[in-house]
């Protein structure tokens, strides 16, 4: 049996060619660019002392000391946030300058940089407000900025792009009608929470947000939405120049307005590329992280008690024993695991009988 009854030789046409080039350059401008930018960022951030303010009571309000304990070195260490905007700022050059597909870019641009704006006036509350404990915008306000931010995308999908749909792997597609806004509101809102849970060791949501985006860049390829793909490209050259600074011991904090961009924008894609279905498979860490506070909250709430030694899970690891780096890393071989399944999912999913 030839090799070419399972991949004809005429499966990569011209515009293929050329779409897997310009998401190589598009991947690749964004890391130089980042890179570049990088170093000048940090070394603003040491000369002006944006210093990230570490929590000192959980979310619930009360004391935190087993976060105390764990991190108590690393709060030691003067290490600047707010490096998010850097990474942002790369991404809309790159995806301004060589992303042609203007009209699928567009949109997951504006909630990104939207997002980006949020969590960036969070981070600069953190850097003000030193010896406050709880650093930072309220909850409840970064909620509903979110939930705005979520709402808007939700409208204009619905009513302005048309969607009202969503696809079952393996199954089929079915018309939802309006509840696409709730849908779409729930997916959007619970992934930038979600990640922005999981951004609390030195890596970690790095090397978990370059492999759910190059999953769905992946995904988006194979849809022939080579602007989406180009989009979740840059994304990921930016990612793995962060993933290279924050790697133990991290130099720099990606802080909110990180971790709301991507966390947004990982939301928003899914819904692009309608793959609501698969997004909880790709992003399976970033759902265990925030499930165990959620539990961990509610079982306090009303039960009076933990299920985890501390809150979300990677620190309950940390507690257990494993040192940060195990936790990372094996976290991240987790990532790629389920984004693998997620990536088969979606690819064979679309072969609906």
């Amino acid at each position: 049996m030839n090799f070419s009854d399972f991949w004809p030789t005429n499966f990569i046409h011209a515009q293929e060619v050329t779409s897997l080039s310009r998401l190589g350059m598009m991947a690749f401008g964004a890391f130089v660019l980042s890179m570049l930018l990088v170093p000048v960022y940090t070394k603003l951030a040491f000369k002006y002392k944006l210093w990230k303010q570490p929590r000192s009571t959980a979310i619930t309000g009360e004391a935190a000391p087993v976060y105390q304990r764990l991190h108590a070195a690393k709060h030691q260490r003067n290490i600047p946030t707010m490096g998010g905007a850097v990474l942002i700022l790369a991404v809309a050059v790159i995806t301004l300058l060589l992303n042609l597909s203007r009209n699928q870019t567009y949109l997951p641009l504006a909630v990104f940089v939207a997002a980006g704006l949020v969590g960036l006036f969070d981070d600069y509350l953190n850097i003000r407000s030193e010896g406050l404990g709880i650093a930072g915008m309220r909850g409840k306000i970064k909620f509903s900025l979110i939930f705005g931010i979520a709402l808007l995308g939700a409208l204009y999908f619905y009513y302005k792009l048309g969607y009202n749909m969503i696809h079952v792997p393996a199954v089929g597609d079915f018309t939802i009608g309006w509840l696409y806004i709730p849908l779409f509101i729930a997916v959007v809102v619970s992934t930038a929470n979600a990640v922005n849970i999981t951004d609390g060791l030195d890596g970690l949501s790095g090397g978990l947000l370059s492999t759910a985006f190059s999953i769905f860049a992946v995904i988006a390829y194979f849809q022939g939405s080579y602007g989406i793909a180009g989009f979740c490209m840059a994304i990921v050259g930016v990612l793995l120049t962060y993933t290279w600074f924050s790697i133990y011991p991290i130099r720099f904090f990606m802080g909110d307005s990180g971790a709301f961009a991507f966390g947004t924008t990982l939301g928003v894609i899914a819904m692009l590329t309608n793959s609501v279905f698969v997004l909880p498979i790709v992003a399976a860490v970033f759902v265990a992280e925030a499930g165990s506070s959620v539990i961990q909250i509610l079982s306090k709430r009303f039960w009076g008690r933990k299920v985890f030694i501390s809150a979300p899970l990677h620190h309950h690891l940390e507690a257990i024993g494993w040192p940060e780096t195990k936790v990372t890393m094996r976290l991240w071989v987790i990532g790629q695991v389920v984004g693998a399944l997620g990536l088969i999912l979606a690819l064979l999913g679309n072969r609906v009988p």
